[in-house]
């Protein structure tokens, strides 16, 4: 039995290793990533960042998102899952920005902070949302789009959906900027793909063929974009077109002179920032409302300049 100056010693032994030792640190987070889809290469360059930060800060990350950003059901179906085995912290960029509140709520009730990427919800439960300012972006595209066609004639726009934030804000970007800097523009066509660069291709056929004097076509995404230049080239049309990502196919189509330029977001810096924004918020510390990940305009004489090159994925 210890007696009262053993217990004494032990009791300061003990005080002694327990200030001199470091704070307890999780060794690993566990951090579920559900993304709007797998089929563009955009995800795969956010999935490239996230796992750099899952890297560089001791986490584990997973990653995964439906067959296509059409999926709606399939990536609710996902975050359930992902919420059934209990994470630290959720990464979610939303297909539908109002689906996933009832679940997001699940998540704030059993404590795991939740972190919205590229696509916010129609919700405060995310924390913040680590993304481009893709009204800004798609105004941008509108300028540039004006320029080209000499500030006046007819355009149209194909997107990936008008339920997802980023389709919201592009097509929102682009319409309301033409509105209101160029009178002389009328955007006579939004039509919706789902971001399928073969139903995007029968689209923009279809508002070629009733707009025989249509002078140009915004791709709000990576499958609208090449969508839009595969009917194009099939019509053998000379409209102009601005797309919008990165990826091997948009390259080689503004290299080739088949779309003028594109806007490019950060994917990189987007999944990075996720996890970063994560583990902060597992730390207690205090995130601001939105991320903002940046973004480029880049045509064939741009391509190179090394800040732009920095945010190009093949």
């Amino acid at each position: 039995m210890l007696n009262r100056r053993t217990l004494i010693g032990a009791i300061s032994a003990l005080a002694l290793l327990t200030a001199s030792a470091p704070a307890f640190a999780q060794d690993s987070y566990d951090i579920a990533l559900i993304s709007k889809g797998f089929q563009h290469q955009f995800w795969q360059a956010v999935k490239a960042g996230a796992d750099k930060a899952a890297a560089e800060f001791g986490a584990t990350v997973t990653f995964e998102g439906p067959e296509t950003e059409s999926q709606v059901d399939r990536q609710m179906d996902m975050l359930a899952a992902a919420l059934s085995r209990k994470p630290d912290a959720i990464g979610f960029a939303a297909l539908d920005s109002q689906a996933a509140t009832p679940l997001l709520q699940q998540a704030k009730d059993a404590g795991i902070p939740v972190i919205a990427f590229d696509s916010g919800v129609d919700s405060d439960i995310p924390l913040t949302t680590a993304t481009t300012d893709n009204v800004a972006a798609a105004a941008l595209a509108a300028d540039k789009m004006a320029e080209l066609i000499g500030g006046e004639g007819k355009v149209a726009v194909v997107a990936h959906d008008q339920t997802s934030r980023t389709g919201i804000d592009r097509v929102d970007g682009f319409v309301n900027r033409m509105k209101e800097a160029y009178p002389k523009i009328e955007v006579v066509s939004v039509q919706y793909g789902g971001g399928d660069q073969l139903q995007s291709t029968e689209i923009a056929k279809s508002i070629l063929l009733a707009n025989p004097d249509l002078k140009g076509i915004f791709g709000a995404n990576e499958g609208s974009a090449i969508g839009v230049v595969n009917g194009k080239t099939e019509l053998n049309s000379n409209i102009v077109v601005i797309g919008f990502d990165s990826g091997a196919a948009q390259k080689g189509f503004i290299e080739s002179g088949a779309m003028a330029g594109a806007i490019t977001q950060n994917p990189v810096g987007i999944g990075y920032e996720t996890v970063k924004a994560a583990i902060s918020a597992l730390k207690g510390e205090t995130l601001p409302p939105v991320i903002d990940t940046g973004f480029y305009y880049y045509d064939k004489a741009t391509m190179a300049n090394p800040e732009i090159a920095a945010v190009l994925y093949d």
